[in-house]
């Protein structure tokens, strides 16, 4: 896989590493998705392998299952997941490796998170699918989160 297949966001939140974790994985249902859409944890297994769905409501009623495993999950620094299979180790199409990670810089955090696809066919797909705004509320929302929690 090369990099010309991946799509990153990231941005520094003005928050201790401790506290952007807690958010990123105990509040996810709460910046996970672009609102007006919301995320449902249907299912975590924070382990290699353990399960990883949920499913994305829309405003209009739409639903969208997102069913994949994790491939790894580093307590307070990164977890990473796909969608190429399920738990049960079922293919389910391979459309990318979600890399989201955290890291200490000055008197906050960074974060960033990655997408890492296949192929160009499906990292163009995903740019159409809107990519860098999605993911980029999605962090805007984070921050506003642990910022919040923060003050």
């Amino acid at each position: 896989m090369s990099e010309a297949n991946e799509l990153s966001v990231t941005r520094h939140i003005a928050a201790k590493p401790d506290k952007v974790w807690q958010v990123m994985t105990d509040r996810q249902e709460e910046w996970w998705c672009p609102k007006p859409w919301q995320a449902k944890v249907d299912r975590q297994d924070r382990r290699a392998g353990g399960a990883c769905n949920m499913t994305f409501h829309g405003p209009d009623g739409e639903t969208m299952p997102q069913n994949g495993i994790y491939l790894a999950y580093d307590e307070g620094h990164r977890f990473v997941t796909t969608d190429a299979v399920t738990e049960d180790f079922e293919p389910s199409g391979p459309f990318m490796i979600g890399i989201w990670e955290i890291t200490p810089e000055g008197d906050g955090t960074r974060y960033t998170a990655r997408a890492r696809h296949w192929s160009e066919e499906t990292r163009k797909q995903h740019e159409e699918m809107g990519f860098v705004e999605g993911w980029g509320v999605c962090a805007d929302q984070l921050v506003a989160l642990c910022e919040e929690d923060a003050a």
